[in-house]
């Protein structure tokens, strides 16, 4: 399987949260479509991996209910697909011919749900929810990360080894020693880190070096 999912932004949908629909049962996209579009979301319905594979994923919430039994490729062999690509959409899985090692298998390679046909109407919309929910707050993080990202970016070598120490708990008297320079150094480079990642305090910067993957080289002793 050579083709890989595409991801340009699509500005006109950025807010309108999407519902991909995977099936190749003509009747059963329909059916969904009209449920989930009865809630106000959009859906986007497919007959097979391939088709969605061409198609543009809107930068917005969205997940991917899908059948698990598919014209030329299963849905968990898609849904390992999808995660070599690096899409990371919630994945809700359906069958009518669900078995517990199938379940499994799809809940452990990170599939949110799975349903067997025929499902409750209030099942599936839960479920839904539930995906659409856990996908914006992935993205929230991710733009949260990106922008301390880009802060971090802007400072200088020296800062960066700064805000290492100061995330490993060293005092300034100590980082001016492991650095080899004075304390009132230490002092200047750390105003100006902290100014450059906006943090309003040592916790709050702590937490930006820990969601930045910050981590100092061990200090001399």
């Amino acid at each position: 399987m050579t083709a890989r999912p595409k991801s340009p932004h699509d500005p006109a949908r950025n807010a309108t949260p999407t519902v991909f629909v995977v099936d190749d049962d003509a009747p059963v996209r329909e059916t969904l479509s009209s449920l989930f579009r009865s809630v106000d979301l959009r859906v986007v319905v497919f007959g097979s991996a391939h088709e969605f594979l061409h198609s543009k994923i809107p930068d917005a919430a969205s997940c991917l209910v899908l059948d698990i039994r598919l014209p030329g490729i299963s849905g968990l062999d898609f849904q390992e697909e999808l995660a070599k690509a690096d899409v990371r959409i919630p994945v809700i899985f359906m069958t009518g011919h669900g078995d517990i090692p199938m379940s499994v298998k799809a809940m452990k390679a990170g599939a949110l749900d799975f349903l067997t046909k025929p499902f409750r109407d209030q099942d599936i919309l839960d479920a839904v929810t539930r995906a659409l929910e856990r996908d914006q707050k992935r993205r929230t993080g991710d733009k949260k990360v990106s922008e301390l990202r880009a802060r971090f970016d802007s400072l200088t070598s020296r800062e960066k080894e700064v805000i290492a120490l100061v995330a490993a708990g060293l005092m300034n008297k100590q980082i001016a020693a492991e650095l080899g320079i004075s304390e009132i150094t230490v002092k200047v480079h750390r105003g100006h880190m902290a100014r450059k990642m906006k943090a309003r305090s040592l916790v709050e910067l702590v937490r930006m070096a820990d969601l930045l993957g910050i981590r100092s080289r061990n200090p001399s002793s």
